[in-house]
């Protein structure tokens, strides 16, 4: 009984502990083969310019037609000139727009980078129209996770009572799985919010 009541507190000292390991979020709307630039490129295209005005917030609106009109402007002098206009727009459209995430903007990225499996299939799905590859992506990567730690924690907690260093090690394994489970769930609940916020309530939609 003494064992368990240890256990417990610790458990619930760990569920208040911040989380630092979270990880890294890749963003890949400041790629030159991310959606940003790519509506960009077709607005350019096309001359239609609400094709990027969906990226931004609305205040911003009138710099993102500034420098589409300037861009329009000066690309028609030469194939060189375009070429550095049309930069000059992408990256006062990826500045703009990650402003409004609340994001740095830290220069437009080259294509073909690695953003992990997660972003390029979710892109695929949208494309698509087919959550499923999505979705087995998702299933397996916590199947794996959770069964790999549920594991772990079923091998260390079989211990002598009175071994301290393998109950701890028991205590360890058990706290990191449940704090795995946790994060799984409440992301899973909790849809992300969008960065734009609710035209009638000003508040971000979900």
């Amino acid at each position: 009984m003494k064992r368990k009541r240890v256990i417990r507190f610790l458990l619930t000292l760990g569920l208040f502990l911040p989380i630092i390991t979270a990880p890294l979020l890749r963003a890949h709307c400041d790629g030159m083969d991310g959606p940003v630039v790519k509506a960009a490129q077709k607005a350019l295209e096309t001359g239609e310019i609400r094709l990027v005005l969906i990226w931004v917030h609305k205040q911003d609106e009138e710099a993102v037609i500034k420098a589409f009109e300037k861009t329009l402007s000066v690309r028609k002098l030469s194939e060189q000139a375009a070429e550095l206009a049309d930069m000059y727009f992408f990256e006062t459209l990826v500045r703009l727009h990650r402003a409004g995430e609340g994001a740095p903007y830290t220069g437009l990225k080259p294509a073909g980078r690695d953003l992990g499996p997660a972003i390029p299939a979710a892109d695929r799905a949208v494309e698509s129209g087919s959550a499923q590859d999505l979705l087995n992506l998702l299933s397996d990567l916590v199947r794996e996770g959770a069964g790999g730690q549920f594991k772990e924690v079923l091998e260390r907690k079989a211990y002598e009572e009175n071994d301290v260093e393998k109950g701890r090690a028991y205590v360890q394994a058990y706290v990191a799985f449940v704090h795995y489970v946790e994060r799984i769930y409440e992301a899973a609940k909790s849809p992300a919010h969008t960065h734009f916020p609710d035209s009638e309530s000003g508040e971000a939609t979900q």
